[in-house]
């Protein structure tokens, strides 16, 4: 049986559910793991995403985990994939086992250097930038695999301006990328300029919210540090008094994230694409809360 292209639901289905997952570390994390990804599912997810490990820290396990995820709930998943560590011919066996694995939708990245290392440097005989995977996803499978890029709603870190940014984001598509789905953002004004900055370049693919609710605050200001993500002075009236209790942050997380995502959907967002952190609750709150919307 033929397993969907990610463009091709994208042509039956004006807004579309997903989550993205990490492959866990452990095997005995695996039982927990399709349990949170199958409850998720349930909840009438259009696809799945996995992600490749910042660095290569999970992505020996990338391959198997969306193998099994595919097949054992029989949803569309997103193989990520990285230029970083990679020959062009890593690249190639890579997407040659995919196409075993009848793994048809790729997240084309150029990807984070490992822990650690500041300036980017590509492998020996690798690619340097995120086109040049879409142009040898393209050039070497033609039609076979949906290939999706990342988007940068506040522009990539390393870009000079986000005109610049949305000229490297434009070059992907038309080196073969066929949706987009965005970094985390918090200010839903970033996004809708992102989206009207993209069509003004006559860039009309699809644009996915990627949305990721505060769990944990003291990890989230870490991690937008790295990734140049802004957090909102609002964020820190909120969720600075109560950062040491979990719980409190997950509510407070909750109810922001709900009020987000229904201003994305009223104001025409094509659906949303949440990371997880391979949690259920909160997810399966938020989502359960925006049911007549999706």
């Amino acid at each position: 049986m033929r397993v969907p292209k990610i463009i091709d639901i994208f042509k039956q289905k004006e807004y579309t559910l997903s989550f993205e997952f990490f492959p866990p570390k452990k095997e005995s994390q695996l039982n927990s793991f399709f349990n949170v990804v199958g409850e998720l599912v349930k909840l009438g997810a259009d696809f799945i995403s996995v992600t490749y490990g910042a660095g290569g820290g999970t992505r020996e396990k990338t391959m198997e985990i969306t193998t099994e995820l595919q097949t054992r709930f029989n949803i569309p998943t997103i193989h990520h994939i990285t230029c970083v560590g990679h020959s062009k011919q890593d690249l190639i066996d890579i997407l040659d086992t995919m196409k075993a694995n009848r793994i048809v939708n790729i997240l084309a990245l150029r990807g984070d250097p490992p822990k650690g290392i500041k300036m980017w440097k590509p492998t020996p005989d690798g690619l340097e930038y995120a086109y040049q995977l879409c142009d040898l996803v393209s050039r070497s499978y033609g039609d076979y695999f949906s290939c999706g890029v990342a988007g940068f709603p506040e522009g990539h870190p390393e870009a000079p301006n986000k005109e610049i940014d949305i000229k490297h984001l434009k070059n992907k598509i038309e080196h073969g990328g066929e949706f987009i789905i965005t970094q985390l953002f918090y200010e839903n004004k970033d996004y809708f300029d992102f989206v009207t900055r993209l069509r003004d370049i006559s860039v009309n693919e699809r644009v996915i919210p990627g949305i990721l609710p505060v769990f944990n605050f003291k990890n989230l200001k870490n991690f937008c540090a790295f990734c140049g993500a802004t957090i909102p002075p609002r964020f820190y009236d909120v969720f600075g008094p109560i950062e040491d209790d979990l719980q409190a942050t997950e509510r407070q997380g909750i109810e922001i994230a709900i009020k987000q995502c229904t201003e994305l959907l009223e104001g025409g967002a094509p659906g949303l694409h949440f990371y997880t952190l391979n949690k259920l609750d909160p997810i399966k709150e938020i989502v359960v809360n925006l049911r007549k919307y999706l």
